[in-house]
């Protein structure tokens, strides 16, 4: 299959074309289908499989369609046939949520690669922002928005914002959103967007005890789609472990950047206070790095990101924050320093790398604390 092959409006397929983007991933192929057919779907595939497109182009197809099509009756059904695009402030008819500020600035750039073609207008109103510049953001008409809950509910609250157009809704690593903490936020959104809005939640993991209460939250069973991939890693990843042998880490780490000191990589701590350490070792051995984690300044850290990102470093040391969303094109090595406490979170953290077929390496420092999940993550290694 190619994108030209699906129903797709011909301006998205010449961006696609453009980018050289050209044959669906796994994920893509599977649940594109049933989303350019309306259908509501839950999405479970790996990190690095092209999830944010399986859902950015049904959302510019469905949006631009009915906007050349000079508009169809209001969804909530009172307000009568409108007329094509979108011209009322504050009301989108594409949402999609995001846990995390970081990742909805990765899916707006995707959403903006795409529609230079289609001119649909996309807005985002992230955490870590200001409040007034939130509100600004939401002050035009504009077709789609990308929001974080807490953002998203504070607009809805002071009336700035309104869901009643909503046509497409969509949860970026749902397993996130939808927990316990945020179920009661998540009904309430979606009981503020038309009954017969699309919903389509997607993750990389997505445990089967959640899986059963996400499926709760449809008013009409959803098509329920895995990639072929979705349990297992995927198989450009190449993993290395080494043996910590007398809680030593730092020779480890020495070994390792003396054999390939330029190769990007991604190293994950569990806790600030491992961070800070391992953040000594490396300016120890002279390990030209930066960090992200939490607890410390937004600006700080989304500046070391972008110095990461721009090549002037590289190693970026990371808590757990960074191993969700993160799509950096140039990160070819992760280190688990620390190993995580389960393993939805390695998942998360080893797709940072051997993202959309490139080649990726994993190093695992291991102790004999780690051999349980050293177990689990063998049966993970793909066929």
């Amino acid at each position: 299959m190619s994108f030209a092959q699906l129903p797709l409006l011909p301006t998205l397929v010449a961006s696609l074309t453009e980018q050289s983007i050209t044959t669906p991933t796994d994920i893509q192929a599977r649940a594109l289908p049933a989303l350019l057919d309306g259908k509501s779907v839950v999405g479970v595939a790996e990190t690095g499989s092209g999830k944010t497109l399986t859902y950015v182009l049904p959302m510019l197809h469905h949006l631009k369609t009915l906007e050349l099509r000079g508009g169809e009756a209001d969804p909530a059904g009172k307000k009568g046939p409108r007329k094509g695009g979108v011209s009322k402030p504050g009301r989108p008819r594409g949402l999609v949520l995001v846990p995390a500020r970081e990742l909805g600035e990765q899916v707006c750039r995707v959403f903006k690669s795409l529609t230079h073609g289609t001119r649909l207008r996309v807005r985002s109103v992230l955490g870590g922002s200001k409040k007034q510049v939130a509100k600004r953001n939401v002050a035009g008409a504009f077709e789609i928005l990308v929001a974080t809950p807490g953002r998203l509910v504070q607009l809805l609250d002071g009336g700035e914002l309104r869901l009643d157009d909503v046509r497409m809704l969509v949860f970026d690593e749902a397993d996130q959103l939808l927990d316990p903490g945020f179920r009661r936020v998540a009904v309430r959104i979606i009981d503020a967007c038309p009954r017969a809005a699309q919903l389509a939640l997607f993750s990389a993991t997505l445990p089967e005890p959640l899986a059963s209460s996400v499926v709760q939250l449809f008013r009409k069973p959803p098509l329920r789609i895995r990639s072929k991939g979705s349990k297992h890693l995927v198989r450009t990843l190449q993993t290395m472990n080494r043996t910590v042998v007398g809680g030593v880490r730092i020779d480890i780490l020495r070994n390792l950047f003396a054999k390939d000191p330029t190769t990007p990589s991604l190293l994950f701590s569990n806790t600030r206070a491992q961070c800070d350490e391992v953040s000594s070792w490396l300016h120890e051995l002279d390990i030209p790095h930066v960090v992200y984690r939490g607890e410390m300044d937004r600006i700080e850290r989304r500046a070391n990101l972008k110095k990461f990102r721009n090549g002037e470093v590289h190693a970026l040391l990371a808590t757990d924050l960074g191993g969700r969303g993160l799509d950096i094109a140039r990160v070819g090595r992760v280190i688990n320093v620390h190993l995580p406490r389960d393993l939805d979170n390695y998942r998360h953290r080893v797709g940072r790398t051997a993202r959309a077929g490139r080649e990726g390496l994993v190093v695992n420092l291991v102790t004999q604390r780690d051999q349980p999940l050293m177990k689990q993550i063998k049966r993970l290694q793909a066929p």
